[in-house]
């Protein structure tokens, strides 16, 4: 056996089979195997666990980086959605343009964090394995230790994740936000916050709701863009339909131009639409109002007072339900002792029927 042989046979015991440069070296230049593996415990292996950390580190970096420019281009978005559907100074939400990037921040923020940092658990993960194999440590039932730990988790946190990834698309995507009024089928209300695991809402009820994001299957935003107030007015049969629907469309114009009702904000010129239905106690005579979001309901009220009186000046009837009720004593299904005197029986009517009278 040559000498060149016995170097390579001493540096493959004392360095592995990954012979570091001055591990080989050193084994080359001594022939000793324990002045190699001295080399290679001092030397060759903490540059290598250095050269690691040093790429965990810049790639965690380079990622922070790449998760910075998402998000500085989820805010620029956000901005160019204020410059397109600000409308007196208040967005489609009805916020002022402080609330609105303030709440934009904040959601940028939420997904910065949330992708750095599983971007750096992943990537400090690989890079923890990797120095444990620089040590000879058998990594692979460490690694099927992990993959039975993770489905275990996966199976007894499976909602949590879930909850989690539901929460983070809602967030990307902006399906709703603080302020807003959803719908998300049992629960409805005012949006109080939005986290990755749960949603609060305030029902009109003033109940708290805390529902599991995995669990909203669908949402109905009803303060998105614009709202819309829909007004249902019954008007008697004997109503001139024509001049009622020009009653409507003036009061809801006055309101439209009302600068001093401020509770709520019509964007649009109402509409009558015109008869809806023949229901069985009048004509239903449809009105449409598109206004800022969320203020539907206060503009409605207020409709349904103006549009009272200004039927009612009119004389024109608002009809309420009506019957007319027969009172027969069929004397076949009573017995003979017990049939009264029609002559002398009072009749007796319910106590919502007296104001009739007898010939009702």
């Amino acid at each position: 056996m040559d000498m060149l042989t016995l170097k390579a046979l001493v540096g493959a015991a004392a360095c592995g089979e990954d012979v570091g440069l001055i591990c080989g070296w050193v084994a080359e230049r001594t022939g000793s195997e324990r002045w190699a593996t001295l080399a290679n415990y001092v030397f060759d292996r903490p540059l290598r666990m250095a050269f690691i950390i040093l790429m965990a580190f810049v790639v965690t970096r380079l990622i922070r980086r790449l998760v910075d420019r998402f998000g500085s281009r989820v805010a620029e978005r956000s901005a160019e959605q204020w410059n397109q559907l600000n409308r007196r100074g208040r967005n489609a939400r009805g916020e002022d343009e402080e609330t609105f990037r303030g709440r934009a921040a904040l959601r940028v923020a939420t997904i910065v964090s949330i992708l750095s940092s599983l971007t750096t658990v992943v990537v400090w993960s690989i890079a923890f394995f990797l120095i444990l194999g620089e040590f000879s440590i058998d990594l692979a039932p460490l690694l099927a230790g992990a993959g039975v730990l993770g489905v275990a988790l996966g199976f007894g946190a499976q909602a949590v994740v879930a909850d989690f990834l539901s929460g983070f698309f809602m967030l990307i995507e902006d399906q709703f936000g603080v302020g807003d009024v959803i719908d998300v089928g049992e629960a409805n209300g005012v949006v109080e916050d939005v986290s990755l695991r749960v949603t609060t809402l305030r029902d009109v009820n003033g109940t708290v709701w805390h529902i599991r994001n995995s669990e909203i299957r669908r949402v109905a935003n009803k303060s998105q863009l614009w709202s819309r107030a829909v007004l249902d007015i019954e008007v008697a049969y004997d109503t001139d339909v024509r001049r009622a629907e020009g009653i409507i469309q003036r009061v809801a114009d006055q309101l439209w131009r009302d600068t001093g009702f401020t509770k709520g904000d019509i964007i649009e010129p109402p509409e009558v639409w015109g008869v809806e239905r023949l229901a069985p106690d009048g004509v239903v005579i449809r009105l449409v109002v598109k206004t800022d979001p969320a203020e539907q309901w206060v503009v409605a009220r207020e409709l349904r007072i103006r549009i009272k009186d200004a039927l009612e000046e009119a004389g024109i009837e608002i009809p309420f339900p009506q019957r007319t009720i027969w009172l027969r004593q069929d004397e076949s299904v009573i017995p003979r002792g017990l049939r009264p005197n029609v002559d002398t029986a009072p009749i007796r009517l319910p106590h919502d029927l007296k104001e009739f009278g007898p010939d009702a």
